[in-house]
């Protein structure tokens, strides 16, 4: 293997981002942005493709809706931020090593760990063989291909009935009406809004022709049927799996300390509990609240991207982080192109009284969802106009910090 620029200075500071998600490329935009003009810190950021994935876009991609092409080096260009394309097959957190494409070591002196979660294919037999998820843009564009091909008449079931899964069901249904989708899963599709919202959502579903199962348990996924846990099936010519998300073992691999679902465990700054040199965020963090843990979201995954960024550099100066406080404030979702439902929440992500649907919770989703790239393009010209975020009050206060 190859240790890359071993002929740089050895008092730079060298700063690794692993994924250019949303977290990932908002720390590594803040710390470009930050250090440009420093010679004593090198950034580096890695990720396997050179395309930024809006993620919040997969749902439409998935009915063959093309995406923007953002590229990932010509945001960092003028930073002196380096990019490294490739993926990562090992860490050595010990040793402080990043292993690339098993060819390429790269040495760190803190690392920002993004790697995120991928959709979890493992849980339910048949699955990996048999379904489509929504992993990434090529995921997506395969899904499309497959239910351009479907005659009249072909059923597309759609298992899981979180936001991810309402989206997928409502868009496939608009886009191809000719076909019967099927929304299914263990809860009620917006169980988290309040009664009034959650209504809406199910009204804009049935207007659409979906059909919803809700209080099912997949047993078996099969080329041509969904099979439940009751010995009931589910006739299928597509499955799109949104069944819920796992992260890379690579963490718990590596020695990171690691929670029940293998995402970093962190302190109240971000840092690896186990490796304080070793900064988690978005999906692959465990991040505690004064309301629990977050879960993953664009909208609570730039923050900490952000903030790491941002403590890093305050480490760099001799100084403490400060702790990291998060509040959540909507659930924005789209049902097709020419509907949605907006539901504001507590900073603790329960649902306010306060929704939109119709036309303006379109304007606003939309805006929300292209909203990350001209934040991280403002970011790289003025760092600071990242930095604001709810911080929750009283919902994210943790005893023993401030």
């Amino acid at each position: 293997m190859t240790t890359q620029n071993e002929s740089t200075a050895t008092t730079a500071h060298r700063i690794v981002v692993l994924g250019a998600g949303y977290a990932g490329m908002s720390a590594a935009v803040q710390l470009a942005a930050r250090t440009k003009k420093r010679e004593d810190v090198q950034v580096t950021l890695v990720n396997p493709d050179e395309r930024f994935t809006e993620r919040m876009r997969l749902h439409m991609a998935a009915t063959g809706r093309t995406l923007a092409e953002l590229d990932i080096r010509s945001l960092l260009e003028g930073t002196g931020a380096r990019f490294v394309r490739g993926w990562v097959t090992g860490l050595d957190a010990d040793a402080k090593v990043v292993r690339v494409d098993d060819e390429l070591n790269l040495p760190y002196d803190t690392l920002v760990y993004a790697l995120g979660a991928a959709s979890d294919v493992s849980a339910v037999p048949g699955v990996e063989d048999h379904a489509y998820t929504l992993g990434g843009a090529h995921d997506a564009e395969l899904l499309a291909d497959r239910l351009a091909r479907l005659a009249a008449g072909g059923t597309a079931a759609v298992v899981g009935t979180g936001l991810t899964g309402v989206e997928s069901a409502a868009e496939i249904a608009e886009r191809h009406p000719h076909l019967d989708v099927v929304l299914l899963g263990r809860g009620e599709p917006g169980a988290a809004m309040n009664a009034k919202a959650r209504t809406y959502l199910r009204s804009a579903l049935d207007r659409l022709g979906v059909r919803v199962l809700s209080g099912v348990e997949v047993a078996k996924v099969l080329p041509d049927v969904v099979e439940l846990s009751d010995g009931a099936g589910i006739a299928a010519d597509v499955v799109l799996w949104t069944g819920g998300t796992r992260v890379s073992p690579m963490a718990a691999a590596a020695g990171l300390a690691v929670d029940e679902r293998g995402r970093i465990r962190t302190d109240a700054a971000l840092r690896s509990t186990s490796h304080p040199a070793v900064y988690a965020v978005g999906d692959a963090a465990a991040v505690h609240q004064g309301y629990g843990v977050m879960h993953g979201t664009c909208q609570g995954g730039m923050p900490t991207g952000v903030h790491a960024a941002m403590s890093i550099l305050r480490e760099l100066k001799g100084r403490q982080p400060k702790p990291f406080r998060f509040g959540y404030y909507h659930t924005p979702v789209s049902l097709g192109r020419n509907d949605a439902v907006v539901q504001f929440t507590r900073p603790d992500d329960s649902p306010r009284r306060a929704y939109l649907t119709g036309r303006k919770a379109v304007w606003y989703k939309e805006t929300v969802t292209a909203a990350p790239w001209p934040t991280f393009d403002r970011m790289k010209k003025i760092p600071a106009s990242g930095a604001f975020w709810p911080h929750g009050g009283r919902f994210t206060r943790i005893r023993g910090t401030r």
